[in-house]
């Protein structure tokens, strides 16, 4: 016994601190809750230790809470805490600057809308108090009478990301987190992979290369739209997209070093050549050619087609307009981008300055529309740093029937904004296809914390429809909102300020909505119904 202590005391310090760090360093990496750590053990602990006195740090050193873009700190906790169900509220009054230039002020009524006690979202009604159902008060495809028309269960939606641009347990997350708000899920021009296939309602997104319905020169294949939307019933749309909002008129390229074999497969492209996305489509070059186009694929699949786009020049969005009033045919929903970036890796000059802000580009498209009698025809979807209460109820004032969220589902499963999703090494393992920084991600935690922020994000929608004396945000008018106009004191409406008033959508009531015959697809998941 004597020789062993006589070891243990022979043994240096720097050696049972060394057994000590290993130990906790195991600990990170076999631990799934905390992705930072995992990624980086024992260095991660740093990161959460610096975010508890980061307010300190950037009120006296840095910058103030309202200062970061894309989404200043104030905006992050918010998500954060709603995805973490912590407490998301402020103290102390607004720190905003309410006369800045800009800033939103929503009206309330004198008295709120008065929730009767069976209404779905009265919390004594015995039912889910904290789940906040909100079909889409439009059914897409109707007016063209597509054979599979598609009212979507939640106005709030997942926009296009695609699995290669995020990780595969990052759209497993948002897939398995949307079946259980009830959301549709955007897949990006990156084709429809197997983690989209937990569930949830999904919109195929096509860009100019059509990854996943091309032949091997790169051309679109209609049999293999047919074919891939009759395998998989769950595919509720086809969305075209034209442009984006990080980089309007910009094709792409993808390396072949980051083609992997399950890569390959799910776009149809070959191994270890470089895949080059054009700026403009092969299948048809001109407005004529894109609205046949757009009838050929929903007459083949019998789902709503409709087009994405970044907004710049209106001379062929008029062409658009005036074709459809002429032949009645057309897309079935317009996404309307903002300009302000996204997701996609894209130059500073594109990301900077090409293409108008949402706000400007999505009144513009609708006042040509509207001039048209259009605006009952088709459906609206609006994306560009939506996914915050606020700027969602504008959104819906403007004329928007349902809200597309990219970046701010990204930070509700841990994305903590570092910019980096264009270099492949993503901290968080969500916009990478590394595999030791993917591995900290874990979907049953992080698809939970995507259902919180969804439940949050709609709960205060409501709450703010509500107190302006609404029962569905469709019923919000261009009179609802104020603009402060800066240092002149005044505030002008919505409709003064961009010269229109939206076009009324027809409306009942929430119940009318949740009627699962009245839905145009899947049933809903039980819990926004029952």
């Amino acid at each position: 016994m004597m020789t062993a202590i006589n070891f243990l005391s022979a043994v240096p310090v720097w050696a049972y601190i060394l057994v000590i760090l290993v130990i906790f360093a195991l600990r990170d990496i076999l631990q799934k809750k905390h992705t930072i750590q995992h990624n980086f053990p024992l260095l991660g602990h740093l990161r959460y230790m610096i975010e508890q006195i980061g307010p300190e740090l950037r009120q006296y050193i840095v910058a103030n809470n309202r200062e970061e873009l894309p989404f200043n700190r104030r905006q992050r906790s918010w998500i954060y805490a709603s995805s973490k169900k912590e407490n998301n509220y402020q103290g102390f009054g607004s720190d905003q600057n309410m006369n800045e230039a800009g800033f939103v002020f929503i009206k309330p009524a004198l008295l709120p809308h008065k929730l009767p006690l069976n209404h779905p979202h009265h919390a004594a009604n015995g039912k889910d108090p904290n789940h906040y159902a909100l079909p889409c008060a439009k059914v897409i495809g109707e007016y063209h009478k597509r054979r599979r028309p598609y009212r979507p269960h939640s106005v709030i939606n997942i926009s296009a990301m695609s699995y290669g641009s995020l990780s595969a347990k990052a759209i497993e997350s948002l897939n398995k987190g949307s079946v259980r708000f009830g959301n549709y899920h955007n897949t990006g021009e990156g084709g429809l992979s197997p983690y989209h296939r937990f569930g949830a309602d999904v919109v195929f997104n096509m860009g100019t290369s059509y990854f996943g319905v091309r032949d091997d020169e790169g051309n679109f294949v209609m049999e293999k739209l047919v074919k891939m939307t009759q395998n998989n019933p769950f595919v509720r749309m086809i969305e075209l997209k034209l442009s984006q909002g990080a980089k309007p008129g910009k094709g792409g390229v993808l390396p072949g070093s980051k083609i992997t074999a399950e890569i390959a497969e799910i776009r149809h492209v070959p191994m270890g050549k470089d895949v080059v996305s054009p700026a403009y489509h092969s299948a048809f070059s001109d407005v004529k050619g894109m609205v046949e186009f757009i009838e050929q694929m929903a007459e083949a699949t019998g789902l709503p087609v409709g087009i994405k786009a970044a907004i710049g020049k209106t001379d062929m969005w008029e062409q658009l307009a005036d074709l459809m009033v002429e032949t009645g045919k057309g897309p079935d929903f317009l996404t309307i981008d903002g300009g302000e970036g996204g997701t996609g890796a894209a130059p500073p000059s594109f990301a900077d300055h090409v293409a108008l802000p949402w706000v400007y580009g999505f009144s513009t498209v609708y006042k040509i529309f509207q001039k048209r009698n259009l605006t009952d025809k088709i459906t609206f979807i609006a994306s560009g740093k939506l996914g915050l209460p606020a700027q969602a109820v504008m959104a819906f004032c403007m004329g928007a029937d349902v809200i597309n969220v990219a970046r701010e589902a990204m930070l509700s499963i841990g994305c903590i904004q570092a910019q980096t999703c264009h270099t492949n090494r993503c901290p968080t393992g969500i916009a990478t296809n590394n595999k030791w920084l993917e591995s900290g991600i874990d979907p049953a935690l992080k698809s939970e914390r995507f259902h919180n922020y969804m439940k949050t994000l709609a709960k205060e929608i409501i709450e703010i429809t509500n107190a302006a004396g609404y029962e569905h945000p469709c019923q919000f008018g261009m009179n609802d909102i104020d603009i402060a106009m800066g240092d002149n004191n005044k505030t002008l409406a919505l409709a003064d300020n961009y010269g229109y008033l939206k076009t009324p959508v027809p409306y009942k009531s929430i119940q009318e909505l949740l009627d699962c015959s009245n839905l145009g697809g899947k049933n809903a998941p039980v819990e926004s119904i029952a």
